[in-house]
């Protein structure tokens, strides 16, 4: 389809981009929509502009298992300076309280970061895109105003301490979904007596996703051309981004059935919960929920 067509063209799949520091995921998005002339795009698991790192942008029908890819696990790169408490959590904010850091010594900072490791629970930040009567909470943090927030539990699965240079504290954190590095910084803060606020952050991991896999933005840009078939190519397919799913096969008339909102029932073993459905052709069509009964159900599919 040419730029001609003013709603842009039918693609779908995912392109994991690499964000740069500075562009607010939004933005991001947008750009990526433009370069690629795509009808439709959406993002998964927003960054702050502070951080840069593993953004996927979904393309087209790709929006429909964007959701699903939110569910999974996330891993940062994170620096965080001891001794500054910001009013942002981050090194955007405006520094509202000091405190003496240099009496701390490795083993009592590597100590406290061990002790986030596991199910804790965080509050979340003001400065985040959480909403109150529709309202998201760092709107409400630019007017001053300040609300109740209940604490949310979350998932430290592992935290590799690197370093601590002149108050700078390295690490590496592999998390569940929900979790706040800048939470976890300030809190690592707080127990140490001295505060903290993230000066780097950058996720290096989402789900099965590695940074290595990702693409910036100007390396995008330099692929761009009439037909776009070098950028096409970067484009992966929907069903690779959801490797935790089972995949179902439909025969013909299951097909049917499904694109027509039906149900269908399977004769022999089915697996259960959540999974990818393909047609008969081994297309991908979407997503299904399985019961124990074999049957499967329509939940979100592909046109």
């Amino acid at each position: 389809m040419s730029r001609r067509n003013p709603k842009g063209r039918e693609i779908n799949g995912i392109i994991l981009l690499d964000k740069d520091i500075g562009l607010s995921s939004n933005a991001a998005l947008q750009k990526v929509k433009r370069l690629f002339f795509a009808k439709k795009a959406g993002h998964t698991g927003a960054l702050d502009p502070l951080a840069s790192g593993i953004l996927p942008i979904c393309l087209g029908q790709a929006t429909k298992v964007a959701g699903f890819l939110l569910d999974d696990d996330k891993r940062y790169f994170v620096r965080g300076k001891l001794g500054q408490i910001t009013d942002t959590g981050d090194a955007e904010g405006k520094v509202i309280a000091s405190q003496a850091f240099e009496h701390l010594n490795e083993d009592a900072i590597q100590l406290a970061v061990s002790s986030f490791v596991g199910d804790i629970e965080q509050i979340p930040p003001m400065y985040s895109a959480l909403k109150k009567d529709g309202q998201p909470l760092y709107k409400l943090a630019r007017q001053g105003i300040e609300i109740d927030r209940p604490p949310r539990p979350v998932t430290i699965h592992q935290i590799d301490y690197l370093s601590y240079e002149q108050g700078i504290l390295s690490l590496e954190v592999s998390c569940s979904k929900g979790t706040y590095i800048r939470t976890l910084i300030e809190d690592i803060g707080k127990q140490l007596g001295c505060g903290a606020h993230v000066v780097e952050l950058r996720r290096t991991g989402f789900a099965h996703i590695d940074i290595s896999q990702t693409i910036k933005f100007s390396d995008l840009e330099s692929l761009a051309s009439d037909d776009y078939r070098a950028l096409d190519e970067k484009i992966f397919p929907s069903e690779d981004m959801l490797p935790n799913l089972e995949s179902v096969y439909l025969d013909e008339q299951q097909n049917v059935d499904i694109r027509f909102g039906r149900s269908i029932t399977f004769n022999g073993p089915c697996p259960l919960g959540t999974v990818k459905l393909f047609n008969n052709q081994r297309q991908f069509l979407g997503i299904g929920i399985a019961t124990e009964d074999r049957v499967v159900a329509p939940k979100r599919l592909f046109v």
